[in-house]
């Protein structure tokens, strides 16, 4: 028996009658006669035939028409993306000896029969057909067979665009209907309409729009409907108009006692406590604005604020330095402390305002009430060329006292050292002050932690710690504390309408400036200047293992120090008497040695000779340099300086125009 293999991998089995067995994509057998085959197989029966057969490869005859045959009733049986798409399935139609009675042996046994399946081609699925179908496609019967079958194409009667054509043709809005309570039924009049129907139908239709349109433009248009606003401006006219007519025949001054002042009248104030200065210099140029306080407000004490520096302000704001804070209807001088709350609640001080983040400001001044925004600035005088508002911010609690703290490290040294157990001096003047810290968390400075336990009797100040190991007498102990920062108690109201120029008012000036304008310098602290340090060699005493632990230890592990030997071996004790010969031998040894280190000694000098030479011209050259690159400087420099002064100049003048 043969075995042949089709075009996609499947096999084709030959017996012995010439029956062909394939197996197709479903599993299913498909038998079939090969004419051939048993023509064949008669031709060899023949006995003068047989010997020219012999030699050649029967197997190989009428292989085309096999393979055509093979590929038609492979592809009958495949399913394609098409057909599951338009067609409905391809129906088979068992044929065979299906109905004849199967052969039985002993009653219980049936010889099994191949079954054959005759495939139905569609006539329309060209994948299919054979290769001698062929179809003119450009007659247009045959196009308009194969229409229907793409996605423009006219589809049956039960497809969706039938269906949605139906129900709109069909529509509810005004067909018939029974009416389930009474049981009357109502039937459509369309037909029967009549062209003034219709034209009425459509104008109720368009009315009823407009007034649905007017009712969602009352509810949620702003034009025309009215807000909270207009209903209370609305009210407020009303009661103007009311009041007005009620008055009309009053005169003015039975007027004002019964409603008050009119909004736009001219009135005449009497402010007592005002400075002759306001007087004297009073400059009518320059508005006054009269504002009142609430109750609350004329109060001094100590505001929390949400400040952040200015983005386009050049300098950053220090601690304690004088800032003009415009709050409400004041303006007023005062030295906020600045500070950041950390996670645990804790506002700790900063010395100087963050760059990019807000922070928290603390100062003295006229209380306010929370929510209020202000600006700081450092000078209101009107000849500052550069941005004036240094910070903005926001008031978010008024208190009567500051809880600012910053961090303060005190310092000790031990004086007796017991195991994990120290006594520390230097870091108190007191046994109070060490009954107040008792208890607290304490550091050395190479990391081992530790805690404060009672104060001593002698030296005062001295007291008893405890750490998680033993600490040398060379380390440093270290204890955090936090100490209260107090805010200063500064109010300084700008009084600018006071002077005869406006713009002229300075308050107190920041520590820079006064050094500035003196000349003075900043004091020198011995203690933070950077001093040498000197270490001196520290020298550890050697390890010392016990001698039964020693005897415990792998040998791997056990010290193999050997002792000094003090006897002599025997290479020192024994003399070498050397040969004539190999003394001359030693003799010229030494001489080649002694003329090789000469040689490389004259060598030495002469490389660090020219190393010399060559370092004294690149410091020429580098002197060069720097002189050179100080030239440029000084030019780049100076034209720097120029510019600036033109800048100067030019706003010096801006400044005199609005002056005059």
């Amino acid at each position: 028996e043969e075995v042949q293999t089709g075009d996609e991998g499947e096999e084709v089995q030959t017996g012995d009658e010439g029956e062909e067995v394939q197996t197709g994509d479903e599993g299913e057998e498909v038998q079939t006669w090969d004419e051939d085959a048993s023509i064949r197989s008669d031709v060899e029966s023949e006995p003068e035939r047989s010997e020219e057969r012999s030699g050649q490869l029967r197997w190989k005859e009428g292989l085309e028409q096999k393979a055509r045959k093979s590929f038609e009733l492979r592809k009958s049986d495949s399913v394609t993306l098409r057909r599951l798409i338009y067609e409905e399935p391809v129906s088979r139609e068992m044929q065979g000896e299906d109905d004849a009675p199967l052969d039985e042996f002993g009653g219980l046994f049936t010889t099994a029969r191949k079954k054959k399946s005759v495939v139905v081609l569609h006539e329309d699925d060209r994948s299919l057909m054979s290769q001698l179908v062929t179809q003119d496609w450009t007659n247009p019967s045959a196009a308009a067979a194969i229409k229907r079958l793409f996605v423009t194409g006219e589809w049956e009667e039960g497809d969706a665009q039938h269906l949605l054509a139906e129900d709109e043709g069909t529509g509810d809005e005004e067909g018939d209907f029974e009416d389930l309570e009474t049981g009357e039924k109502h039937v459509s009049k369309k037909g029967e309409r009549t062209g003034e129907e219709e034209q009425v139908s459509e104008r109720e239709r368009l009315e009823k729009k407009k007034e649905l349109k007017t009712h969602f433009d009352v509810a949620y248009d702003d034009e025309a409907g009215t807000s909270y606003l207009d209903e209370l401006k609305q009210a407020v006219s009303a009661q103007a108009e009311l009041n007005r007519k009620e008055f009309e025949g009053l005169d003015d001054e039975s007027r004002v006692l019964l409603e008050g002042l009119r909004p736009g009248t001219y009135v005449r104030m009497e402010i007592k406590g005002v400075p002759c200065e306001f007087v004297t210099h009073f400059n009518p140029a320059y508005l006054v604005l009269v504002g009142s306080v609430l109750p609350g407000e004329d109060r001094l004490g100590f505001m929390k604020l949400r400040l952040k520096k200015h983005r386009w302000y050049k300098k950053i704001l220090k601690t304690n330095d004088p800032l003009i804070l415009s709050v409400g209807w004041r303006r007023f001088q005062t030295m906020p402390a600045y500070c950041i709350e950390d996670h645990n609640g804790r506002q700790r001080m900063i010395k100087y305002t963050p760059q990019h983040m807000h922070c928290i400001a603390c100062c003295y001044g006229p209380l306010v009430a929370p929510g209020i925004g202000f600006l700081g600035m450092q000078s209101v005088s009107g000849a500052t060329p550069d941005f004036r508002i240094a910070a903005s911010g926001c008031v978010l609690e008024m208190d009567k006292s500051s809880k600012i703290v910053k961090k303060l490290k005190l310092i000790g040294t031990p004086s007796k050292i017991f195991k994990n157990t120290a006594f520390i001096k230097g870091m108190f003047s007191s046994a109070l002050e060490c009954a107040k810290f008792e208890g607290a968390a304490i550091r050395t400075v190479s990391g081992i932690r530790g805690q404060m336990k009672k104060a001593l009797r002698s030296p005062p100040g001295a007291f008893r710690a405890m750490f998680e190991d033993r600490i040398l007498m060379s380390d440093v102990v270290f204890l955090r504390t936090w100490y209260p920062v107090t805010v200063a108690k500064f109010h300084n109201p700008v009084t600018s309408l006071l002077l005869s120029e406006k713009t002229q008012w300075t308050g107190m000036k920041t520590v820079g400036q006064l050094r500035h304008e003196t000349g003075t310098k900043p004091p020198v602290n011995k203690d933070s200047l950077y001093k040498p340090v000197e270490r001196e060699t520290r020298h550890f005493n050697p390890l010392h293992i016990p001698a039964s632990l020693q005897k415990q230890l792998p040998f791997k592990s056990k010290p193999k120090q050997k002792k000094k030997q003090t006897t002599k071996t025997l290479l020192a004790k024994r003399a070498v008497v050397l040969e004539p010969h190999e003394k001359q031998v030693v003799t010229l040894l030494q001489q080649l040695t002694t003329l090789q280190k000469d040689k490389a000694q004259k060598r030495r000098a002469k490389l660090q000779g020219r190393h010399k030479a060559y370092l004294a011209e690149k410091t020429k050259q580098d002197d060069k340099r720097v002189k050179k690159t100080r030239e440029l400087k000084r030019e780049f420099y100076r034209g720097l300086g120029k510019l600036a002064k033109k800048k100067d100049a030019a706003s010096a003048r801006k400044a005199r125009k609005t002056l005059d």
